[in-house]
């Protein structure tokens, strides 16, 4: 899938003369957190987001630092901070180096680029003009759309189990060897050994992803694989365990008397 097929084509901006409050206006106004800011030649010239307005001096939120931290900080990012938490344009509080893509770049790419940068939109670019943005929002609106539904139960317990694993053999993760599926009736039994815990959870998505399952039951063993403790499945232990040490040691103080 690429970033044009989910992008928001219809996109708002505001100019580098614009104002400050404008800018949050137009924000507020739309129910976003972040504008692209486009010159006068139509070119991107930054992005600017809720979070360049996080510390503000109206709001009594500019940065403030004890007076020897400031004296090792240095004057000139002081001064900086100062102009940003200040500044009454568009162009001294956005980031001028804000990352892009294009139409054709894979959505795999795209969301590579906002988790490394930490950022929540993209601007979509043809050359250097605006013709998209890509947000977190689009993402989901994606998901909405694509999810999978739940599949009748068409499939036989030996489909069932052979699309299972098919579907381990194909992930790093697969604890190959230690993990058994059985399936009866449509409902899946996971029996077998785990090293960690996560691969439990990965294992019972993996079941009730594949068409047909009904109910996915859990008999999987964690182990530690250096002592070679281990915990048993949640509906291993027989209800009586609990309560047999008490009445040994009961019996016992009975003799002891």
């Amino acid at each position: 899938m690429k970033v044009g097929d989910v992008m928001t084509k219809k996109v708002l901006s505001v100019k580098p003369e614009d104002t400050v409050a404008n800018a949050v206006h137009v924000m507020l106004g739309a129910g976003i957190s972040g504008l692209p800011v486009i010159d006068a030649g139509g070119k991107l010239a930054g992005v600017v987001t809720e979070g360049d307005f996080l510390r503000r001096a109206e709001t009594g939120t500019e940065r403030r630092r004890p007076r020897w931290l400031e004296f090792l900080i240095g004057p000139g990012r002081l001064a900086g901070e100062y102009a940003h938490a200040h500044a009454r344009k568009v162009s001294e509080v956005m980031t001028a180096d804000s990352v892009t893509v294009a139409e054709d770049t894979p959505l795999e790419e795209a969301v590579r680029l906002m988790e490394r940068h930490r950022i929540k939109r993209l601007p979509v670019v043809k050359g250097n003009r605006v013709v998209g943005m890509l947000t977190r929002a689009d993402l989901l609106r994606a998901l909405e759309r694509l999810a999978p539904e739940a599949l009748p139960a068409t499939a036989s317990d030996r489909e069932i189990r052979d699309r299972i694993y098919a579907e381990l053999e194909r992930q790093p993760w697969n604890p190959r060897g230690l993990a058994n599926i059985i399936v009866r009736h449509g409902v899946v039994d996971l029996a077998g050994v785990i090293f960690d815990e996560r691969e439990r959870d990965a294992l019972r998505v993996a079941a009730e992803n594949t068409p047909g399952v009904k109910e996915v039951r859990d008999r999987l063993v964690w182990m530690e694989p250096v002592s070679g403790a281990y915990i048993p499945p949640p509906a291993a232990a027989p209800p009586r365990a609990r309560t047999a040490p008490k009445r040994g040691r009961k019996h016992a103080a009975k003799r002891t008397k």
